[in-house]
């Protein structure tokens, strides 16, 4: 079941009260549903700084403002996010978590652990992170944060206690929507041949080429106005730094548009399979009519193949495999 992010802070506060505060949660839900709020709050909440700041002057209590979830990092507060170039989590960093948490905190203090992508774990992380699932240390409290909670493993999923969230950025945003319309409209020319694999393939990298000239052209036109004010008052080392910056800022923004390009392939691709089990929830059903035929001539085991295609298709891409070529044979296997 899912909940807006009010209505999941009261049940996790409501838990907490009675002293049965789960040691780890799975909060999901997609981008701008409130997953870091609420992961701030909750932090606020076991360690005691989230309380009433009192009444007004009509005896109505003040609430307490949430910080950023980056403010609250501490000694005893760590916040793990994707920051390696392929935007993975690798097992260095969650073995740092691991050394905090093991750790006595002063004073009876929640040790707390969160971690924002948590689908972005590689797999020596992921393994790794089971450990600390399965046998936590005392007075500890695990958040995981993810947009795309099926991509973790069925066994760190199975030790978390899951709080889906409402609301955010919908999946026909920022392209979306145009990307399902494409899909549509290539997928009735024809779907499960090469050709019409490398048609679709063809669709999906227009849209990739298309997010990758916005993120450079926005991190030129950044790079060019520091340049301009401040060429003439420092060396050209610290440019550098700069210019160094602005490309990573670039491809930082291109690997999320992609990732949200995948979360809408996949989606459409799932709605052909709750179509050919005649399931309820379809995130695109004004697509239906274009899905059906195609529901209708596929079997339920292939279309599960073509899912599992396209889902080792995105991990091989968290690689350092050249992109083009891993999405025209991830393409093939999907949709020939």
């Amino acid at each position: 079941m899912a909940y807006l992010a009010d209505r999941a802070f009261e049940l996790i506060s409501s838990a907490h009260e009675r002293g049965r505060l789960a040691h780890a949660f799975l909060i999901s839900g997609a981008h701008g549903s409130g997953k870091e709020n609420l992961a701030a709050r909750v932090i606020q909440l076991v360690n005691g700084s989230g309380k009433s700041g009192g009444t007004d002057l009509f005896g109505e209590p003040i609430p307490v403002e949430t910080p950023p979830l980056d403010e609250l990092e501490s000694g005893w507060v760590r916040i793990i996010r994707p920051r390696m170039k392929s935007r993975q989590i690798g097992v260095e960093e969650i073995r740092d978590l691991e050394q905090t948490l093991h750790l006595a905190a002063p004073g009876g203090a929640c040790k707390v652990g969160v971690i924002t992508g948590a689908d972005r774990m590689n797999d020596k992380a992921a393994n790794a992170f089971l450990k600390t699932l399965e046998e936590p240390p005392q007075n500890t409290l695990l958040l995981l944060l993810t947009a795309n909670p099926q991509r973790l493993l069925p066994t760190v999923i199975s030790r978390c206690t899951r709080m889906s969230l409402l609301g955010g950025q919908a999946l026909l945003a920022n392209g979306g929507a145009e990307l399902v319309s494409a899909l549509n409209a290539a997928a009735a020319r024809g779907f499960g041949t090469p050709l019409a694999a490398l048609h679709l393939k063809a669709v999906f990298a227009s849209f990739l080429a298309g997010f990758r000239e916005e993120a450079d052209t926005t991190a030129k036109a950044a790079e060019k106005e520091e340049v301009a004010a401040y060429r003439d008052s420092t060396d050209g080392k610290w440019l550098k730094e700069r210019e160094d910056f602005h490309k990573a800022a670039a491809e930082a923004e291109y690997l999320e548009a992609r990732n949200r390009l995948f979360d809408v392939l996949m989606a459409w691709m799932a709605d052909l399979l709750r179509m050919k089990v005649s399931a309820s929830g379809l995130d695109f059903p004004a697509s239906a009519p274009a899905l059906g035929k195609i529901a209708g001539a596929e079997t339920e085991g292939r279309l599960l193949k073509r899912m599992e295609a396209l889902d080792s298709l995105r991990r091989t891409l968290e690689t350092n495999a050249f992109e083009p070529l891993a999405i025209e044979v991830g393409f093939l296997k999907a949709f020939g």
